[in-house]
């Protein structure tokens, strides 16, 4: 993953296909500025599903729906060497010296456990890791290369580890897979030698299958960047019937060319159309992998108005640590991954469970609702009154989510104002409100803009 606002992984290959192809097409003086610059790549095109495909995904994907908040694990050999997960490609390392850092990882005994109760403290509900980077090295025992962890120098494996060590603090197992390959000698050939793909293809199923199939219930596979193949040059679509057919509980996402079960915005929260699954990935510095001089770290309070955002638009927040090469969490992530523990502790039901909010727009606040509860969750604290603009729903009571302290309410045409309250904000880093409507709770913004009374054109 490139740093904070450079391209994202499918962007970035986006970009390499684009170039490949305008080497081939004419010299490097043929790139000139006004030539049309590539799109990012879009998500795979849904097709008309049938009500029992429907019916069996809302089944499969009921636990995620409620849970809201995961952990996100990357690590590998760029653990080791610590200069982000990219680094391999970015510095254009030759294979024969980044294998060196196979024999050079080493980790700690169980490192995963550490993750899996900081998982389960900070109020996440299901992990996700790299069983496979771009860089090719396998976490995982395999029979297909010796490119592994129980052959290298974890001497073993470190999957089963992390698979243990998350279903002990009863957490949801999932594992993150990359498609692409930097070390396979048929990772790249293969997008215009047959042999050489028919190869590289049964090698990742393989590798899939030996996934899906030695480690018990599995509740996530996420699949990543599909260069330089597409969906029928990996067979995709024959992949995921393997995996539903090993694992008929499991959820797939939208990185191997087809739409998957849910939709994977990266380093940004995009809520997808209304009926769509979705889950934001996100870094708490700029870096998925450790990184060891990456400083930019978001605050607690930045990663608790993120799952509020994500389950605002009744999405999840996948939140990523980047263990060391010894498998210790970095201080920064412990830290604040603790604050965001101590308000889920207080404030989780206002997050798991809930449903999509039609209530969206504020400069102080995110919301959340289950029925007709609306939680305004205050992260910008205006003093006594925090006010609601547009909402049309009638409001009956409101009180202070965690105190259940009576919260005033004046409600008019405009907005909702929300009286009484301390100046100072009674909790960090983001005070809920909890709100009790008459019906769905809706707000029209736009009403607000247009049929506000109007003066004169001076004062």
């Amino acid at each position: 993953m490139k740093p904070s606002r450079r391209m994202s992984r499918r962007e970035s290959l986006q970009w390499l296909g684009v170039g490949a192809a305008t080497l081939a097409a004419g010299s490097l003086t043929d790139c000139q500025p006004q030539t049309e610059q590539p799109k990012p790549a879009s998500s795979p095109a849904e097709p008309e599903e049938s009500p029992q495909v429907i019916a069996d995904r809302e089944r499969r994907q009921k636990w995620w729906h409620a849970a809201k908040f995961g952990m996100f694990i990357h690590w590998g050999l760029y653990s080791v060497y610590g200069h982000h997960e990219w680094a391999m490609e970015e510095e254009g390392i030759p294979v024969a010296e980044y294998e060196q850092l196979a024999k050079q990882f080493k980790p700690k005994p169980q490192a995963a456990r550490a993750w899996a109760k900081l998982a389960k403290q900070a109020g996440q509900k299901y992990m996700v890791m790299t069983s496979k980077h771009h860089e090719g090295f396998c976490n995982f025992d395999t029979k297909l290369t010796n490119y592994c962890a129980p052959k290298q120098g974890p001497g073993r494996d470190l999957v089963a580890e992390y698979v243990e060590a998350a279903r002990a603090e009863g957490l949801r197992v999932g594992f993150y897979y990359s498609l692409m390959d930097w070390h396979h000698p048929d990772g790249a050939r293969c997008a215009k030698d047959e042999a050489a793909r028919q190869r590289f293809v049964e090698y990742t199923h393989g590798l899939v299958r030996e996934l899906v199939t030695n480690y018990g219930k599995i509740d996530v596979l996420w699949y990543d960047v599909d260069w330089p193949l597409d969906a029928k040059g990996w067979e995709s679509e024959k992949m995921n019937e393997m995996v539903f057919k090993l694992q008929p509980d499991i959820i797939v996402n939208n990185r191997n060319g087809l739409p998957g079960d849910f939709s994977t915005p990266e380093q940004e929260i995009r809520a997808a159309k209304s009926g769509r699954a979705w889950e934001s990935c996100m870094t708490m510095n700029d870096s998925w992998g450790y990184q060891r001089a990456d400083d930019n770290w978001k605050s607690a309070k930045t990663l608790v108005r993120n799952v509020v955002e994500c389950a605002q638009g009744g999405g999840n927040y996948l939140l990523n640590i980047g263990p060391k090469g010894d498998g210790s969490i970095p201080e920064e992530s412990v830290q604040r991954l603790t604050e965001v523990g101590k308000w889920m502790d207080k404030h989780g039901p206002t997050i798991y469970e809930t449903e999509r909010s039609q209530v969206d727009s504020s400069v102080m606040a995110g919301f959340t609702r289950k029925g007709k509860t609306l939680y305004v969750h205050v992260y910008n604290w205006p003093g006594s009154t925090v006010a609601v603009g547009g909402l049309r729903t009638k409001v009956r009571s409101a009180k202070l989510f965690t105190s259940g302290r009576k919260v005033d309410v004046k409600q008019e045409d405009l907005r909702v104002q929300f009286t009484g309250l301390p100046e100072k904000a009674p909790e960090e880093p983001v005070t809920t409100i909890e709100v009790e409507c008459d019906g769905e709770p809706v707000q029209d913004t736009e009403w607000v803009r247009k049929e506000r009374p109007r003066r004169g054109v001076g004062i």
